[in-house]
């Protein structure tokens, strides 16, 4: 969305605060033993203390109030009562929230316990790229432009990206213009990110697949070649600077 006046300003910050706030304390709740219906639960009474409502249930129906990925699920994972935690696992929690007519997105990935499986490589090229991505962002910049840096990036890092997933434009909705902020360049894409919006920029970065497909459940999203995902989210306000980090409440670079 535009930010036109001092009270959508106000707002923006107050939902991003309330989504990013809920992501960090949803990472230190998340505990070997726990099963993702319960971690979900925990996000959603959250999101409920501050009068917000859950973006996914409330738009599109999704069965949670988060977004749940563990291991090879790339997105849109659904919290359930049989996906236990364990030691290693490798999870991923979207929060997207509305509150007073405005909405804010973020997300990151991160391992439970010790690194067993040597996933923290992944999930610290997604997390560092996502930070380099949005610092480049300013208005007037080309949007394929932040895609080439994405994907040059991840595969600089020995990875890929997925390329049907993307970041989003946000504000009186869960995804608004510009709808495709892509991790990779297309080159006839010659929009550009305008001063004063707000987005969603995310990262997903990659070992195997370059594409997500749907499992049978109608949400939850895989790898097209296997292997695992990760996906770091902040929504920005875009200045002619460096970016204002709106949801910077989730401490994903502490």
């Amino acid at each position: 969305m535009s930010i036109t006046t001092e009270s959508e300003l106000i707002g923006m910050k107050e939902i991003s605060e309330v989504v990013g706030t809920t992501l960090k304390l949803m990472k230190e709740y998340a505990k070997v033993g726990i099963s993702t219906k319960e971690l979900d639960e925990y996000g959603g009474n959250i999101l409920k203390s501050y009068g917000a409502k859950s973006a996914p249930y409330e738009t599109y129906g999704f069965p949670g109030y988060t977004c749940i990925s563990i291991n090879n699920e790339a997105a849109h994972g659904i919290p359930s009562e049989n996906k236990i935690l364990k030691e290693g696992d490798l999870i991923n929690i979207d929060v997207s929230a509305e509150l007073n007519g405005f909405w804010s997105d973020n997300g990151g990935s991160f391992v439970i316990g010790n690194d067993t499986f040597n996933h923290q490589p992944l999930v610290n090229a997604s997390k560092n790229i996502l930070r380099k991505a949005i610092t480049n962002i300013k208005g007037g910049v080309k949007i394929a432009d932040i895609g080439y840096l994405i994907e040059t990036e991840a595969k600089k890092s020995g990875f890929k990206v997925i390329k049907n997933l993307s970041g989003h434009g946000v504000g009186r909705n869960l995804h608004e213009k510009p709808e495709n902020i892509l991790n990779y360049r297309v080159k006839s894409n010659r929009e550009r990110f305008k001063k004063n919006t707000t987005v969603a920029i995310e990262t997903f970065i990659s070992t195997k697949s370059t594409l997500t497909v749907e499992l049978n459940d109608g949400w939850t999203l895989v790898g097209n070649r296997g292997g695992y995902v990760t996906q770091h989210e902040q929504t920005i306000l875009i200045t002619d600077k460096e970016p204002i980090i709106l949801t910077k409440s989730n401490g994903m670079w502490n």
